[in-house]
């Protein structure tokens, strides 16, 4: 009983999910996820070798995914991308923006093209990819759920990543206009917000004293381990568990938000 009723909650058999930036740590964590509760997951992001190796990975486990590549900067790419993965699996049931730049120099010496980077890999390509999905999941009959990836940073200054925060903020809005502008043709879209989750786009940042102060914010006094976001993607993309959730930001932090000084 206990059973049917998690599967009825969480279940995903039968629908497809696209992971943008699945070839990250966090990213492949969720198409594992994904995956897991009987999802068909396209691994989407730049590194074939590391987008092929997820794939296996979850086809081993006895999951069904399949690698895309695509430059989540691009619309013609993300066009591709949309195309490519209706022509495979009809409809589009779920979409992760999941990609994400950052950069540690001080914001005094931030050049135009750094500043640009972050920009267009964090915000821009979120913004593109629900332009071009969220007209796509509008016209199915079961219509879709959108989770955008944020950070703690976006509601909490933090010194050095200056272009981060304001990208992450202002995906943190995006969504909520977004999830306004979709409540009544069948899309949901949400953020997740992450606390402090090691992986490529902020190793450069974590030296000793930044761990040190970072474990002093944060209750739990640990760093997140990549699948300990999976519970909340599930929740928030689910049709049934989620399904009267929609502009919310959700945050998995270790309590590090609920921090203050």
């Amino acid at each position: 009983m206990s059973a049917e009723f998690l599967t009825k909650l969480f279940g995903l058999d039968g629908q497809s999910a696209i992971v943008i930036g699945g070839t990250g740590v966090l990213g492949g964590a969720m198409c594992d996820g994904l995956a897991a509760a009987g999802a068909f997951v396209i691994v989407a992001g730049r590194s074939r070798e590391r987008g092929e190796k997820r794939v296996q990975k979850i086809r081993e486990a006895g999951g069904k995914a399949d690698f895309i590549e695509v430059d989540a900067t691009s619309r013609d790419s993300l066009l591709s991308l949309r195309d490519q993965t209706v022509k495979m699996c009809t409809n589009i049931d779920m979409l992760i923006n999941c990609m994400g730049v950052n950069s540690a120099i001080p914001y005094e010496e931030i050049p135009d093209d750094d500043w640009h980077r972050v920009i267009d890999g964090n915000l821009t390509a979120t913004h593109l990819a629900c332009q071009i999905f969220a007209p796509q999941m509008a016209q199915q009959p079961n219509g879709g759920s959108i989770l955008n990836i944020g950070s703690v940073t976006a509601h909490l200054p933090l010194s050095r990543v200056f272009a981060y925060s304001a990208s992450k903020a202002a995906v943190v809005n995006l969504t909520k206009n977004l999830a306004r502008e979709y409540a009544t043709k069948n899309v949901r879209v949400n953020v997740l917000c992450p606390g402090f989750f090691p992986a490529e786009q902020n190793r450069a940042i974590l030296d000793k004293e930044r761990v040190e102060n970072i474990m002093r914010q944060t209750p739990m006094a640990r760093f997140g381990e990549p699948e300990e976001l999976v519970g909340a993607v599930l929740l928030l993309l689910s049709r049934e568990a989620g399904r009267f959730i929609t502009g919310s930001a959700v945050y998995v932090d270790g309590g590090f938000t609920a921090m203050r000084f």
